[in-house]
């Protein structure tokens, strides 16, 4: 599909420039090429412009090279240059690029000139250098400490305590006893600390199990936009330092997730699951409740885990889909494999 010729770019534009000496220095890269080159925006490979920069990260895109107009193209170590274009040379160009595009956002601060809340005057404990911005409600057992940024509209119920330089974006909700780490981001409509699901059976219906643990956070975590983590019924929910994890995620009560997990999206883990380091999970999988996962373990895309997991590697359960009466077929041929 084309798109307008005002809509064909789709760079980060900083107010910034830079050189290519400066930028490889940064990169702890090999520039090949000239160090005075100067660049202002990151760009695509397929839409890089002459004052932009790029990257490639799969060797598969290096053949379209000669067709790149950018003023340098961050590229593997193993690469070697057979032209005049400028390179930088790094370990790892996606993480390159992940550094660049914070050097090039133009967007610093997104809640830049918006109305900051009078929230610390309810009370609520509030550290040096904190930015808690319009429509924010904060209990008054709550703490706020240093260089943290509370978004419009964030609610932080009791007992909560958001930690250093750590960002809640704008309508998510603490609901209680939330203990955020050090430079977390939250973002946008996220639900922590919510309610467990927990009911007690009984001829008159279901009894409401009142979830009165924690739900704790270590540092460098971040959460995508609309994600939902329970609090622990009595023992408390803990997610490792340095977890990820996308749009939609669901996190159950009791869930203990270890150190440096990434989950994808809609992915959801039923309670008191404990789970080592190093998760990793593909989009639209699942972890039943009560099992135990050791340190990494990948689970492919669509992947239900209702087993025990005592050795790392790759779990996949994937049934590739098929025309209706072609999976009718591949479904009796399993069952007949079974009895065998």
């Amino acid at each position: 599909m084309l798109l307008p010729k005002n809509l064909q770019t789709n760079n980060i534009l900083s107010k910034a420039s830079y050189s290519l000496g400066n930028i490889a220095s940064l990169l702890d890269g090999k520039l090949v090429g000239d160090p005075n080159q100067l660049v202002d925006a990151l760009q695509p490979l397929h839409q890089a412009a002459g004052n932009s920069i790029t990257f490639i990260a799969s060797k598969k895109f290096e053949k379209f090279i000669s067709e790149c107009n950018a003023a340098a193209i961050i590229i593997s170590e193993k690469f070697r240059p057979r032209d005049e274009k400028n390179y930088i040379l790094v370990k790892d160009p996606y993480y390159a690029f992940a550094i660049l595009s914070e050097m090039f956002d133009p967007i610093k601060d997104m809640y830049e000139g918006l109305e900051f809340s009078d929230v610390a005057l309810s009370g609520a404990k509030v550290g040096p250098d904190v930015r808690i911005y319009c429509g924010a409600t904060i209990s008054k057992t709550s703490e706020i400490r240093q260089g943290a940024i509370i978004g419009p509209n964030v609610f932080i119920g009791p007992n909560c305590i958001i930690g250093e330089d750590s960002i809640v974006h704008a309508n998510s909700s603490l609901m209680r006893s939330v203990n955020l780490g050090k430079r977390c981001i939250i973002q946008n409509n996220c639900t922590l600390g919510s309610d467990g699901f927990g009911f007690a059976s009984s001829q008159n219906g279901y009894k409401k199990i009142h979830q009165t643990g924690r739900l704790i956070i270590g540092d460098d975590v971040e959460f995508g936009a609309g994600c939902t983590i329970d609090r622990g019924a009595l023992e408390d929910t803990l997610i490792g330092n340095g977890v990820k994890l996308d749009n939609q995620v669901h996190i159950a009560h009791n869930v203990i997730l270890g150190d440096n997990s990434a989950i994808a999206a809609k992915c959801a883990i039923a309670g008191s699951t404990k789970i080592g380091k190093n998760l990793q999970m593909g989009g639209l999988s699942g972890i039943i409740g009560h099992l135990q996962i050791c340190d990494n373990v990948f689970i492919g895309a669509h992947t239900l885990i209702t087993k025990n997991i005592l050795e790392p590697g790759n779990y996949v359960g994937i049934m590739p889909a098929q025309e209706h009466h072609q999976w009718a077929k591949s479904s009796v041929a399993i069952k007949n494999l079974s009895k065998k």
